[in-house]
């Protein structure tokens, strides 16, 4: 895992991959990093991850109630879960409050607020860019245009900083395909900052069309062959923008969720699968 871990889309974690060293993660190892840095969830508890198992609570709440982090030793995604905590810890801890506070709000029912807080949780990225022409193209689905025509000024305008675990977990073994569901703030504002404060003015009613989606391995450079102009001709992964189809797909994936559980995020330390 070591080897895949020097690939840019690892930046933001690169502090804490330096100090943790050669020795696989451990809860008592990524806790000492939680505590040196003083980190707290939203309810002012420290952040502590611990083995699941238990607790009764959901998994949301749990968290926000205790700071502990259900993460199962030796399990990628759970190390990336980790790993994004100690990297946007405001970001995470934004996104458990606002969780555990629309829980009992739903009824059982999973809301919209919760849909993006969960994509944006799972496979966000906080995307800083000053550049409002290549804002618009990536809202626009110009794919080409941006990661192409304009590849210098890209590299120079654009930092993608991925926060999404489950995203996180599968740039392990990249493919042009893996999307990320992005937030655009200021170049000049931290991410972690700029992406607590974003998710902190959500209305009640906030829907996942406010994430934009960008296939990050198109970025200059992330992925061998994409210094080649057909490879941004490829319309499996650089698809062309269809409201009717991302719509659908959406509301239909809110729907089985909310059939299949109502409190735990998915991919959380509480499931087995996926």
């Amino acid at each position: 895992m070591e080897a895949g871990l020097a690939h840019p889309v690892f930046d933001p974690l690169r502090p804490s991959l330096r100090e943790l060293g050669n020795a696989p993660p451990t809860l008592d190892s990524l806790n000492a990093l939680a505590g040196a840095a003083q980190l707290r969830v939203a309810s002012g508890k420290p952040l502590r991850f611990v083995a699941p198992g238990g607790d009764g609570r959901g998994y949301e709440v749990r968290i926000f109630e205790s700071g502990c982090v259900p993460t199962r030793p030796g399990n990628p995604h759970d190390l990336f879960n980790a790993l994004a905590w100690l990297a946007f810890p405001r970001t995470k801890a934004q996104l458990n409050a606002l969780h555990a506070a629309a829980i009992p709000r739903e009824q059982g029912r999973r809301g919209r607020l919760r849909d993006l807080l969960t994509l944006f949780d799972e496979g966000g990225a906080v995307v800083a860019c000053d550049d409002a022409d290549l804002v618009h193209m990536v809202r626009g689905f110009r794919w080409k245009e941006l990661f192409w025509n304009n590849r210098a000024r890209v590299r120079h305008a654009m930092r993608v900083h991925v926060l999404g675990h489950a995203t996180l977990e599968h740039a392990l073994q990249p493919w042009p395909g893996i999307t990320c569901k992005v937030i655009f703030v200021p170049g000049r504002e931290t991410p972690d900052a700029s992406a607590a404060a974003w998710l902190e003015g959500l209305s009640r009613d906030a829907t996942p069309e406010l994430l934009a989606a960008l296939p990050i391995f198109g970025y200059p450079g992330w992925f061998p062959g994409n210094e080649r102009e057909a490879f941004y001709d490829d319309t499996r992964y650089f698809r062309p923008f269809r409201r009717d189809k991302i719509t659908a797909g959406v509301g239909q994936a809110a729907a089985g969720r909310s059939k299949a559980r109502t409190e735990e995020s998915p991919g959380s330390a509480e499931r087995d699968a996926g």
